[in-house]
Order: C-alpha cells, then sequence, then structure tokens
C-alpha cells in the first residue's frame, strides 16, 4: 500500500474514506464538473466503470470548483446532477481544490505524477485523470480532453488490472 491509497477524503455524503478502500483493485480518479464542456465525459466514465467493474477496475469522481466556477453545486445538487443526468453509479467524494494553497492531500500526491509528455505539476482543467493501480501506484496521467474510452487510457488500464477478476 502506498501514500495516495492512505490519504483520507470524504465522500460526497460526508463520510470518511480513502483509496486504500479500493485495495487490490485498479482507479481511475477524475476531477469533474456538473457545468464544464467535457461533462459529457460522464457517460463514457459510468460506461467504462460498469464494463470494467467486474474486472477489477473504480473510477472516482472528485468535484472540483476551480476552473471557471463549473461545479459551484451542493453536494445534494452534485448528486442530483450526476445521477439523474448521466446515470452515474461510481463513487463520487466531497467537493475539494485540486491546485493552489488549499490543494486536497490526494492531489497533492496524484500531481507528482506526469502525463505522456513528462509533465507533472497542477491540475490543467476539469476531468484529468489518473490511475492507480491495485497496489497503489499511480500509474498514469491523462489530461481532460483525453476521453476516458480512448486507446491509450483503455491499453493502460488493461495492463493494470488486477490478474484476478474481484467480486463488487
Amino acid at each position: 500500500m502506498t501514500e495516495v491509497q492512505n490519504i483520507g477524503i470524504n465522500t460526497l455524503g460526508g463520510a470518511p474514506t480513502s483509496l486504500d478502500e479500493y485495495a487490490g483493485r485498479a482507479v481511475l480518479v477524475v476531477n469533474v464538473a456538473s457545468k464544464c464542456g467535457l461533462t459529457p465525459q460522464y457517460s463514457t466514465l459510468e460506461k467504462l466503470a460498469s464494463e470494467y467493474s467486474s474486472k477489477g477496475l473504480t473510477v472516482i469522481g472528485v468535484p472540483c470548483n476551480q476552473f471557471g466556477g463549473q461545479e459551484p453545486g451542493t453536494a445534494e445538487e452534485i448528486e442530483s446532477f450526476c445521477s439523474t443526468t448521466y446515470g452515474v453509479t461510481f463513487p463520487m467524494m466531497e467537493k475539494i481544490e485540486v491546485n493552489g494553497e488549499n490543494r486536497h492531500p490526494l492531489y497533492a500526491e496524484l500531481t507528482k505524477t506526469a502525463d505522456a509528455d513528462g509533465e507533472a505539476g497542477d491540475i490543467q482543467w476539469n476531468f484529468e485523470k489518473f490511475l492507480i493501480s491495485p497496489d497503489g501506484v499511480v500509474t498514469n496521467r491523462f489530461r481532460p480532453r483525453t476521453e476516458p474510452d480512448a486507446p491509450e487510457v483503455l491499453a493502460a488500464i488493461d495492463k493494470i488490472l488486477p490478474k484476478e477478476t474481484i467480486a463488487v
């Protein structure tokens, strides 16, 4: 288990948790927003979560309002929007900051990971994606415009899925 799995975060409903709850599974962590041009990625994330859950993948959404104020809602509004508009069933965490002085510790750790161009650091926009292996290693970072079902994302997921499927 690595540092990233031990970092506490609350669920969208306010219950304390950490990524350790998903130990043994591949995890795709995505900072999300309800009023963004990239918001339709929720559909693809839900499809990915549904199709890959039995193979050992968990998608986790982390709302953030730091980019153009595109996630202004309360936890209840975010939950309602996600479930009614996109049928989201994957876990959603509390709304946090992913950049700057008040960056959540989870993102302080995640942003140390470089993308395919070798660039680490601040989140560029909503829907940036981090892939974490079943043993808690951050293996890949995909920038916001990379679709969740892009060939490079699917290949990276397939590469780190647990050898045995895990019951959900």
